[in-house]
């Protein structure tokens, strides 16, 4: 299990920065560059024009590292968990597939915001419904839901999906709430993969681990570019991809609200967005300078590499935590 982790995490690293570098000249001869808003931060201007959509370069090493290595490493697995994990990645990459749609209205429509909020959404309820669906198919879901620290579960029958679902299009939204500055989505999201590889470790989980590793080495791989100051973005292709990976790695590990906490990065960001919202309709004043919250630390003077640093070593702690609550 070590050699197998060890593999897809070297391979998916190489190939990402691999395919990234021949991936960011690409993007800029289509001119596949970031546009800032006028809603967004002013002092982002400067960022206009790095290539986005630089989640493909990752996608495709993920594809081909899972498929290369799974092939030798889940043949010692039984059926139902190679069914459960290659699932899970099929649904990690519907969500970067929405997101490569919404790239794609951006740039190629001429259509700066993309889809719609309600479009978008529709298609990750879609996406999520289709994944339970097949969880549940395989054998890898029941209407339980295990409550961490308190080592019990709920038998929820049908409630479970309503859950599960709003659980899941929830943190996929946050995950790309909190690609907002250079490396720190994919810093954190190497944190997260990292606990559940762990888990994985712990509960001799074969298939988890390597599906941990495969997008631990990406996200480094990408931090070779993405890392202050970025030399690309990832775009809502990667972004929703990552968010798909770390929501259906909380699945997989059998305990979906353990992401809550390991994920408490990807949980303030969004939390800081409807707080604000909530706050400004309310009231007429804002909580924070700026949402999400990382635009908030921005407007106090604080760098973009101490965010990052101070965000990452939060999400540390925070794993932790989610491991106490499960062991």
């Amino acid at each position: 299990m070590y050699l197998y982790f060890i593999i897809a995490l070297v391979l998916s690293f190489a190939l990402t920065v691999l395919a990234e570098r021949i991936l960011i000249p690409f993007l800029k001869s289509v001119k596949m560059e970031q546009k800032i808003l006028e809603i967004g931060p002013r002092w982002h201007k400067s960022k206009e024009g790095t290539p986005t959509m630089g989640g493909l370069g990752f996608i495709v090493s993920a594809v081909i590292v899972f498929i290369a290595v799974g092939v030798f490493a889940f043949i010692k697995c039984d059926d139902e968990s190679v069914w459960r994990v290659c699932i899970t990645f099929v649904f990690a990459l519907l969500c970067g597939a929405i997101g490569f749609i919404d790239d794609y209205a951006k740039f190629f429509k001429k259509q700066n915001e993309g889809l719609t909020a309600g479009n978008k959404y529709l298609l990750q309820l879609v996406a999520a419904s289709l994944y339970l669906y097949f969880m549940t198919w395989a054998g890898g879901l029941d209407t339980s839901l295990k409550i961490p620290f308190f080592n019990v579960e709920w038998e929820l029958g049908i409630f479970y999906y309503v859950i599960a679902l709003i659980l899941i299009t929830g943190v996929v939204n946050s995950v790309n709430l909190t690609d907002g500055i250079d490396g720190l989505a994919a810093s954190i999201t190497a944190i997260v993969g990292a606990f559940f590889a762990v888990i994985a470790f712990v509960f001799s989980n074969m298939e988890t681990g390597v599906f941990s590793a495969v997008i631990i080495g990406c996200c480094l791989g990408f931090l070779v570019y993405n890392f202050y100051p970025a030399r690309v973005f990832m775009g809502d292709t990667g972004s929703l991809f990552l968010g798909g990976a770390v929501t259906g790695l909380a699945f997989l590990v059998d305990s979906p609200l353990v992401i809550l906490i390991c994920g408490i990065v990807y949980i303030a960001e969004t939390f800081s967005v409807m707080l604000q919202v909530a706050s400004f309709k309310l009231t007429g004043k804002r909580i924070f300078k700026m949402s999400p919250i990382h635009h908030h630390f921005e407007k106090s003077g604080w760098s973009e590499l101490k965010i990052v640093g101070i965000f990452s070593l939060v999400a540390v702690l925070f794993c932790a935590i989610a491991y106490w609550s499960m062991i």
